[in-house]
Formats: C-alpha cells, sequence, structure tokens
C-alpha cells in the first residue's frame, strides 16, 4: 500500500528562494534512494470558503506564505529506510542545521493511501483494508 509524508509550513516571501534551494537538494536525495514522488508547492489560492484554511494552520503571519509539500513511497516499511538515508545523506551534504522557516509552526504526518490511482513502484493487485 503505498505512504504518503505531508508537510504545511510557513515560509517568510523574502527566504523562499533559500527554501526552495534547500527542496531542490533535499529532492534530489530523496528520489535517489527511492521516493517515487516528491513535491514541494507554494501557496497560490490560499482563501477558501469551506473548511479550516491553510494560513490558519500554520498560524501565517504578515510577509509569509504557505507550502504544502510531500513525499510518496510504497510503503510506510519503505518510507522508513528511505528518510534513514536521505537523512544521513543530508547531514553529510551539510544540510543547514537552521531551516528558513519557523519549524514549530509546520503541520506534518504520515499518511496511508485509502483511495487513489496506484502509484508507480507500489505493490500492483494489492488489497486494500479499510
Amino acid at each position: 500500500m503505498a505512504y504518503v509524508d505531508g508537510y504545511v509550513l510557513p515560509v517568510p516571501t523574502r527566504k523562499l528562494k533559500a527554501y526552495l534551494r534547500i527542496a531542490r537538494m533535499a529532492e534530489a536525495a530523496w528520489r535517489k534512494h527511492g521516493a517515487l514522488d516528491y513535491k514541494e508547492c507554494v501557496g497560490d489560492d490560499l482563501e477558501v470558503k469551506c473548511g479550516a484554511p491553510f494560513p490558519q494552520a500554520v498560524q501565517l503571519k504578515r510577509g509569509e506564505t504557505v507550502v504544502f509539500s510531500y513525499i510518496v513511497y510504497r510503503s510506510r516499511a519503505h518510507r522508513d529506510r528511505v528518510n534513514a538515508r536521505v537523512m544521513k545523506e543530508l547531514i553529510a551534504q551539510g544540510m543547514p542545521k537552521e531551516m528558513p522557516f519557523d519549524m514549530t509552526r509546520m503541520v506534518n504526518g504520515g499518511f496511508k493511501v485509502a483511495v487513489g490511482a496506484t502509484v508507480r513502484g507500489a505493490k500492483k493487485g494489492a488489497r486494500r483494508r479499510g
């Protein structure tokens, strides 16, 4: 069953280029170690009429934008293996210790894919459990 790590975070607009440089380095590492997909998405239409908007979830401040990111894996076990390798590599490459955003306002979690198209590299014909 496919597995997704998802992130929503506030990034100061003046630091967005720095964040995206780090994100490109991270994408290369995650893909190298087996992630099936990796996306970094910058907020565009965030004034929604229903539900709680992303800016509210991350306590967005003036001069910040929302970034929504996700990484797709074959399974949770695959995610755990990939992440262990990625963290080791990024530390060795000198990933900055301080991120260009407030990590205490980042929202994240891991999710089992329950509905959706088969992900390339995921087990085909796998039965879905409710």
